[in-house]
């Protein structure tokens, strides 16, 4: 099983697209098992394969601290075919770098996805059409408001790509408002990379917007510009490969204890 994820480790763990580059040049190996189950462990619940638990590539016991997250594991395991691939297993995937890079650096990666404050997608404007400043408005400005309302994190917005700096009170606000266990920090982690914005993932993590509306919001100019031109089948398979991360990241967020 550990050559099978063994190439995310030294790695930076908590890119997704890189993994999923990697990963497509790992040979696929064969079912070596019958079923996977959940155990009780201690500090929460280890995911086994006939009975023996999964460790991480470079062998540290995979302990998942909620149920319902472990299960998802176990069902990721059991749904593979003949051959196993990594690519269907973005749980299985996410627990790796937890245990791998997250548990001993909490802070630090909650730290790297902090850098997303200081240049978040809903900070930068388009100044036309109008039809697009409303759209980006209608998905955009709910969660600045909330950041604003609810976290005190009053941001800067600007028009177009030019850089515009944030006021240090409000990223220490927002920074304040992320969580603290490392299965949710990586989560966060993910969905900020995935979406290019700390805020969305904030807001999903605190529950004021869910799965969908994050992953529309992150993608209200793309959208435009798929009506406007068509599909690009290469940016489209991208896109559907980084929403299996997606998915994975927001449920361990969902099924994370309350921040």
């Amino acid at each position: 099983m550990r050559e099978l994820f063994d190439e995310a480790a030294g790695q930076s763990p908590l890119d997704p697209q890189e993994a999923v580059r990697r990963h497509t040049r790992t040979p696929q190996r064969k079912r070596f098992y019958t079923s996977a189950g959940v155990a009780e462990a201690d500090g929460g619940f280890s995911v086994t394969l006939d009975g023996k638990p999964i460790r991480s590539p470079s062998g540290k016991p995979i302990v998942v601290p909620v149920r319902a997250i472990a299960d998802a594991v176990a069902a990721e395991w059991n749904a593979q075919g003949e051959t196993i691939d990594p690519l269907t297993m973005p749980l299985t995937r996410l627990a790796n770098s937890v245990v791998e890079g997250v548990i001993d650096r909490v802070d630090e990666v909650a730290d790297d996805a902090a850098k997303f404050l200081g240049s978040d997608l809903l900070f930068y404007r388009a100044g036309h059409p109008e039809a697009l400043v409303a759209r980006e408005a209608q998905h955009w400005d709910p969660v600045l408001f909330w950041a604003a309302d609810t976290l005190g994190a009053h941001f800067v917005m600007a028009e177009g790509v030019m850089h515009v700096g944030q006021p240090e009170p409000a990223i220490r606000a927002a920074r304040a408002a992320f969580p603290s266990d490392p299965w949710s920090v990586a989560a966060l982690h993910v969905v900020a990379t995935l979406t290019g914005s700390a805020l969305l993932a904030l807001a999903l993590a605190h529950g004021f917007r869910d799965e969908d509306q994050v992953w529309a919001a992150a993608h209200v100019d793309e959208d435009w510009n798929i009506e406007k031109w068509g599909v690009d089948e290469e940016v489209a398979a991208r896109r559907a490969a980084r929403l299996v991360d997606f998915r994975a990241a927001a449920g361990i967020l969902k099924a994370s204890p309350a921040i």
